[in-house]
């Protein structure tokens, strides 16, 4: 089995079943939350977008899905260019051409610290001077006893070493939630619309069930 056929056929069994939970949930987190750091004019970078439930949900002038998993294209709305290519190669985006990278639940993937520090002067190199890093991922802090369950689970990271990260690049951090959304879309929290935003409103309801960091930083002005 090849690389790219395993990726796939752990998205089919990870997902089976809760696509249209997934899709509830971006699109309320996409209208709900995101767009007060995603104005309708950016252009957004998604890395390791998967299936594109950002992506294709938030509102952005130009949309762009980085992915190796083939599925990513069949996946990836109209208006979404999809970069089918590894993040821990050169990313296929021109340097200060975007506003916000964002990315989901793909650090943790990454073999090694080697490729992470990668990732991020990318996303340095390729946003614009006041350009926006977005980071969700699970914070080995609080899911160390189910972290592991998951085979494609290789580097642990923690709000604390995500934000010690993305200084050493040269970011500045804006916003950090050590605990933001549950460890995954399978856990028994209400993901019906209206009750994930009623989970965003009530920070007790983070403190009490989140398990993902969210850290949110900005590239310096030239």
């Amino acid at each position: 089995m090849t690389q790219q056929e395993h990726q796939q056929a752990v998205y089919n069994r990870r997902f089976a079943g809760i696509e249209q939970r997934r899709l509830e949930v971006w699109q309320t987190l996409a209208h709900h939350y995101f767009r007060q750091w995603v104005k309708p004019t950016d252009t957004v970078l998604d890395v390791g977008a998967g299936y594109c439930e950002f992506i294709n949900t938030i509102s952005a002038t130009h949309k762009y899905a980085l992915d190796s998993n083939p599925a990513t294209a069949d996946k990836a709305a109209p208006g979404v260019s999809v970069l089918s290519q590894a993040a821990t190669g050169q990313w296929s985006m021109p340097a200060d051409s975007v506003d916000v990278v964002f990315s989901s639940n793909f650090f943790e993937h990454l073999p090694n610290k080697q490729d992470f520090t990668h990732c991020i002067s990318e996303a340095y190199r390729v946003l614009r001077p006041q350009g926006l890093l977005i980071a969700l991922g699970p914070n080995i802090r609080f899911c160390y006893d189910v972290y592991w369950d998951f085979v494609d689970h290789h580097l642990p990271l923690s709000d604390r070493s995500m934000v010690e990260a993305l200084e050493i690049a040269g970011f500045r951090t804006e916003c950090v939630k050590p605990r933001f959304l549950p460890f995954t879309m399978s856990d028994r929290l209400p993901y019906r619309p209206f009750l994930v935003r009623l989970y965003l409103m009530f920070p007790l309801a983070q403190r009490l069930w989140g398990k993902q960091f969210l850290v949110i930083a900005r590239k310096p002005p030239k």
